[in-house]
C-alpha cells in the first residue's frame, strides 16, 4: 500500500524536475549567448557614432568612425607595424606583470599570516602605494636606464600592489571558525597554509590577479612613454604628434581587446580551481 502511494509521488516530482531541466541545446545557447550581451555596448555605440558621421551631423575629424579605425589597422597590419607593436607591449606587460605577481604574492603572504611582518612593511607599502605612477618614471629611468628593465619594472610596480594588498586582505579576512578547526586536528604551519588558507583566500586572490593585470595595461603605457621605439604606447605617442586621432583610437582599441583578452583568459585558468564555490555568481549564470 505504501508503495502504491509513494510511486506516484515520485512520478510526479520528476515530471516536475525534468519540466524544470532546460534542454542541453538551450543550455549550450545561452553558454555562448551571455558572452555576446557584453558586445552590444561596443558595438552599439559605434553603429551610431559610424550613422552620425554618415548623416554629415559631425565632421569625424576628432572622433573618427570605426570605419576609418578599422582602415587604420588594417593599413598597420598589411605593414607589419602592429604586430610588431603588439608583440613588444606583449612581452612587457607578461614579464613585468608575472614579476608583480610573484612579489605581491610572496609579501602579502607573509604579511598576511605574520602579525609581526605585517607590522614592519604594511606601513611602508601603504605609502608607496600613493605614490603616482608617472612619479616613479624619472627615478626608474635614473635607476635602470631608458631601456626594458626600466619599463619592465614600471609595469611590475603596478601590479605588485593590488596583488599584496589582495593577497594580505584575503588571509586576514578567512573565518577564524575555519582556522581553529586546522588547529584542532593539530595541523602543522605548511599544512594550515595549504588545506585551509589558501583554499580560503583563493577567490579573493583571483579578484586582486584580475586587478593587477588591469593596472599592468594601464602602466605598460606610461612605461612605453619613457624613451619606447616600439609598442602600443609608442603608437599612441605618435598618433598624437603627427596629429592622427584615428592611429590613436586603434591603438586604444586594441589595448581594449588585449586587456581583455588576457583579463578572460585568467578567468578561464583559475575556473578549475573555482568550482567548489556555491557563489551567487554562479547560480545566476555570472560571467
Amino acid at each position: 500500500m505504501a508503495m502504491t502511494v509513494e510511486l506516484p509521488a515520485l512520478e510526479q516530482t520528476d515530471a516536475r524536475t525534468d519540466a524544470m531541466t532546460p534542454p542541453a541545446s538551450s543550455a549550450r545557447l545561452a553558454r555562448y549567448a551571455r558572452p555576446a550581451l557584453g558586445l552590444l555596448l561596443p558595438v552599439g555605440i559605434a553603429i551610431v557614432w559610424e550613422i552620425v558621421v554618415w548623416l554629415g551631423l559631425s565632421s569625424g575629424r576628432l572622433v573618427p568612425p570605426p570605419t576609418k579605425i578599422f582602415a587604420t589597422i588594417m593599413e598597420l597590419a598589411k605593414s607589419g607595424e602592429l604586430s610588431r607593436h603588439i608583440i613588444a607591449t606583449l612581452s612587457r606587460v607578461g614579464v613585468g606583470f608575472g614579476l608583480g605577481v610573484v612579489a605581491g604574492t610572496l609579501l602579502g603572504a607573509v604579511s598576511g599570516y605574520w602579525d609581526l611582518a605585517r607590522r614592519l612593511l604594511d606601513p611602508t607599502v601603504q605609502a608607496l602605494r600613493a605614490i603616482p605612477s608617472l612619479a616613479w618614471v624619472p627615478l626608474f629611468i635614473l635607476w635602470l636606464g631608458i631601456f626594458e628593465t626600466s619599463k619592465v619594472a614600471l609595469i611590475a610596480a603596478g601590479v605588485f600592489f593590488p596583488v599584496y594588498l589582495g593577497v594580505m586582505g584575503a588571509i586576514l579576512s578567512v573565518d577564524r571558525k575555519i582556522v581553529e578547526v586546522g588547529r584542532t586536528f593539530r595541523l602543522s604551519g605548511p599544512a594550515m597554509i595549504r588545506r585551509i588558507l589558501l583554499p580560503a583566500a583563493l577567490p579573493a586572490y583571483v579578484v586582486a590577479l584580475r586587478v593587477g593585470l588591469g593596472l599592468g595595461w594601464m602602466f605598460v603605457v606610461a612605461a612605453e612613454l619613457m624613451g619606447a621605439s616600439e609598442g602600443l604606447g609608442y603608437l599612441l605617442l605618435d598618433g598624437q604628434q603627427l596629429g592622427k586621432p584615428a592611429q590613436i583610437l586603434a591603438a586604444i582599441v586594441i589595448f581594449a581587446i588585449l586587456g581583455k583578452a588576457t583579463d578572460w583568459l585568467i578567468e578561464i585558468a583559475t575556473a578549475p580551481l573555482l568550482r567548489w564555490q556555491d557563489a551567487f555568481g554562479r547560480q545566476s549564470g555570472g560571467s
